[in-house]
């Protein structure tokens, strides 16, 4: 039988070897293994390392077993990020000759050696990819980018920025099978770029989904109102929030089965709009014929010129925020060898179909100036939704009901994949001394609960929803980390060429990695650049906004006050950033991390019998027909 398990290498620690430990335990590969015996009393017990655990024996065995599931897992001796110095303090921090040093080498550590849960499988792994990037941002948002710059300027931006997004991925994706630690981009910052410049881009990505868990609780309150606006807002705040809680209580098996069935509602809801906006294009509106391009004639296909242009860029990387999070999942993935690859080769699908198909489909029945596009109250104002309108103007009465359904359900796994990308990022960033050390409890279930807990907490920031004044709190609570999603996908680019020449500098070939990026280091550049222009467009459009064609004077010229305003609300991330990345130099006087300094091994799966799987796979590849070997070329 042919072994396939990882090997996990720590420069702190000893190899662990397949003898030592199975990465198809319920803890992946932590030395954990589940076995079960009998207890004193005569009943079943499943023992995790040396702490056994009741799971039967009645209602006072399950109870007993439930709450010890809570209570931390210290059965991991790998677990070097718990060690603290006598002041309490993380190991990677320390004093050395009087001076504040952080050790890198044990931040490392940390992250590899984690207590995460391994049970995500292959097609939990596809589904939270996919399910990721399917959102409010496709279903709402894009309706504003139609307004801004035109039917012609969205599709040209969301191909552009999707293809700027495959090359990211594919960079995600190598450095996540080959080092599936916690915290994955923020700790590839740390490791391979700059410590500091680790902290900064780990704590905005988590401020980020923190302030996104409230909003969305919001949203779906207010979705709710399309049937009922009478209703309470309060009363589905706390259904939501209690619904999103519980699913991340149930660990990452729970938070994935869910992404599962979340990600089929939204998958088949597109492919059933893009049927449907065939057919309602071809056959007209009741008040009209065949529709066809008349949309991209009058009015036109662009609008407000370059700067709309560039305004749909801004709009188009919040859209895509989320697909990013595969690479989380990967600390948390049994196999990440064989799920990783064809989740992140997905991307190009999911751009093809998922974003540029449907909204093809939405620039053919929806003018930009329709003003319903105009009159969204926030970023997931389902009223707003491109969508609806399109399902609107087709005279039927039930169907814009049931895509208010599939917006309500993306709401709900936006929110779900918030509690975990914060909850992750938290965990992560205490396992490498850059955050409280109680933000890195893991429970003997594999969950970061304290993490999860915090995160929990600020989604009590829905219950604003009753008061007129909370879009705009939450306008400069977005703010903050409103960037976070571009930063996050520069960084992870050029961790990844530099680990590139960190790896050959070590005189390792690309050949040893389990799965090379198909767009090399040439698509982490092309990546870079990418990234830089869309930060320079969402400058150039806070600096100089487009007109407001609601404002209460009708001209459309904000005031000076207004274009502060404006400025602030789309480019505060930028100092509140360097304030992170600063104010940690400062404090441990980092430095960006030397080649020959460079840590490639921690964390890092080598399979075993690397080697010999490969040359087993390749012979089997070269018996695969011609649209076989292109097809998982690509899949």
């Amino acid at each position: 039988m042919m072994l396939d398990r990882d090997i996990e290498m720590n420069r702190l620690g000893r190899t662990r070897s397949p003898a030592d430990v199975s990465s198809f335990t319920a803890q992946g590969d932590h030395g954990l293994s589940h076995t079960t015996s009998l207890s004193d009393k005569g009943r079943p017990t499943t023992s995790r390392g040396n702490v056994p655990i009741i799971t039967n024996g009645g209602f006072k065995g399950r109870m007993s077993g439930f709450i010890d599931s809570f209570r931390r897992d210290n059965s991991n001796h790998f677990n070097h990020h718990t060690e603290t110095d006598d002041f309490g303090r993380p190991a990677a921090v320390r004093d050395l000759g009087g001076e504040r040093y952080y050790d890198i080498r044990s931040a490392n550590n940390g992250t590899a050696s984690n207590l995460l849960a391994r049970e995500l499988k292959n097609r939990h792994l596809q589904m939270i990819a996919i399910s990721g990037s399917i959102g409010t941002g496709l279903f709402v948002a894009s309706g504003r980018a139609l307004s801004q710059g035109g039917p012609a300027a969205v599709i040209l931006v969301y191909l552009l920025t999707g293809g700027m997004l495959w090359v990211t991925m594919q960079a995600l994706g190598e450095m996540a099978v080959v080092f599936p630690v916690a915290g994955s981009f923020s700790a590839y910052s740390t490791r391979f770029l700059d410590p500091s410049w680790g902290f900064a881009m780990g704590w905005n990505y988590a401020m980020q989904w923190i302030v996104v868990l409230p909003l969305e609780i919001i949203a779906g309150a207010y979705t709710v109102g399309y049937w009922n606006p009478d209703l309470h807002k309060s009363i589905f705040v706390a259904i939501f929030l209690i619904a999103i809680v519980t699913i991340n209580l149930c660990g990452i098996k729970g938070y994935g089965e869910a992404e599962f069935l979340f990600a089929i509602v939204k998958v088949t809801s597109v492919v059933g709009f893009i049927l449907l906006g065939i057919v309602i294009n071809i056959g007209g509106t009741p008040t009209s014929g065949y529709i066809g391009g008349t949309y991209w004639i009058n009015p036109g296909p662009f609008n407000n010129g370059f700067k709309g242009l560039c305004a749909v860029f801004v709009t188009a990387a919040f859209t895509y925020a989320g697909t990013e999070l595969v690479g989380l999942a990967a600390a948390e993935t049994a196999n990440p060898r064989k799920s990783l690859p064809t989740a992140i080769k997905q991307v190009f699908w999911r751009i093809s179909l998922f974003y540029v198909v449907s909204l093809i489909i939405v620039t053919l029945l929806v003018p930009y100036n329709e003003p319903r596009l105009l009159g969204a109250t926030s970023i997931a104002d389902a009223a707003a939704s491109p969508f609806v309108i399109a399902i609107e103007s087709a005279g039927t009465t039930i169907l814009p009901s049931v895509m208010n359904g599939v917006i309500l359900v993306s709401v709900i796994s936006v929110g779900n994949s918030a509690v975990f990308g914060s909850s992750r990022t938290l965990a992560a960033l205490a396992m490498q001394g850059q955050a409280p050390k109680i933000l890195g409890y893991v429970d003997r279930s594999g969950r970061p609960l304290v993490a999860i807990l915090v995160a929990s907490v600020v989604g009590l920031l829905g219950f604003m929803a009753n008061f007129e004044a909370h879009s705009h709190v939450f306008d400069w609570l977005l703010a903050i980390s409103g960037l976070s999603t571009i930063f996050t996908w520069l960084s992870t680019c050029l961790a990844h060429i530099r680990l590139r020449k960190a790896w050959a500098f070590h005189h390792r070939s690309p050949a040893d990695m389990a799965f090379r990026a198909q767009s090399g280091v040439i698509g982490s550049w092309i990546g870079v650049w990418c990234n830089v222009l869309i930060l320079a467009a969402q400058l150039w459009v806070a600096i100089s906004p487009l007109p407001d064609v609601g404002d209460a004077d009708g001209d459309g010229v904000k005031t000076p006050s207004e274009r502060a305003q404006n400025f602030f609300l789309q480019c505060l991330a930028l100092p509140v950033i360097l304030v992170f990345y600063v104010g940690h130099k400062l404090w441990y006087r980092t430095s960006v991390v030397k080649l020959e300094e460079m840590d490639i091994d921690t964390g890092r799966r080598d399979f075993g019998r690397l080697g010999i799987l490969k040359a087993q796979e390749a012979e089997e590849k070269r018996q695969w027909p011609r649209w076989k070997r292109f097809y998982r070329m690509i899949c």
